[in-house]
């Protein structure tokens, strides 16, 4: 699970050519099929030097951040995000929460792992609280923020956590959206009553 994958592997000589082909498709997209809004998502970007290595092969394809209104958005899933929320918010236009990394690698339980399933659980107070400073981070920054994963869809109290504290955009899972909605609007009610 935290192996090689993600940024490190698109500067990386031994993945390099594969990622040159997913700037082609993402070039393509934009280019000739006019898809204009979609914004490119790096994944566990570890440091800000990453950030930079990643950036520089993705010019060396055709994909420049900013040019032709291009955005570039990072996963925000390993405490390192968290902690340098401020850096990166400088490097990149927006961020995703992956709850599912996070949660993980903030408490040291491998997700996959029934032994420890039990205590693998975005609810938990150190995570809430990386959540929240990041989002406040990011959020004073002038960038945008959402989350992806499965928490806000299992547990509606956690969507309302995220909506409390000003988060963007919530992903959901088909099933689960009409029910988090009524917590969501409880949530934005209260906010807008103080």
């Amino acid at each position: 699970m935290i192996g090689f994958r993600g940024a490190s592997r698109y500067y990386d000589v031994r993945y390099r050519d594969a990622f040159a082909l997913e700037c082609r498709a993402f070039k393509k997209a934009r280019e000739e099929m006019g898809l204009t809004n979609i914004k490119v998502m790096i994944p566990f970007c570890r440091t800000l030097e990453e950030a930079h290595l990643v950036f520089q092969e993705m010019e060396k394809n055709g994909l420049k951040r900013h040019q032709a209104g291009l955005e570039v958005y990072m996963m925000c899933e390993i405490p390192s995000n968290v902690i340098l929320a401020d850096e990166f918010a400088e490097l990149f236009d927006g961020f995703s929460i992956g709850s599912n990394d996070l949660t993980q690698l903030t408490l040291g339980t491998d997700r996959n792992s029934a032994l420890l399933s039990d205590l693998f659980d975005e609810r938990n107070k150190a995570v809430k609280r990386s959540i929240a400073s990041v989002i406040k981070t990011v959020k004073a920054k002038g960038r945008k923020i959402g989350i992806c994963g499965q928490g806000p869809s299992d547990y509606p109290d956690f969507a309302q956590f995220l909506v409390e504290n000003h988060i963007d955009s919530l992903s959901l899972t088909p099933d689960s959206i009409l029910k988090t909605a009524f917590f969501v609007k409880e949530a934005e009610e209260k906010i807008s009553s103080f």
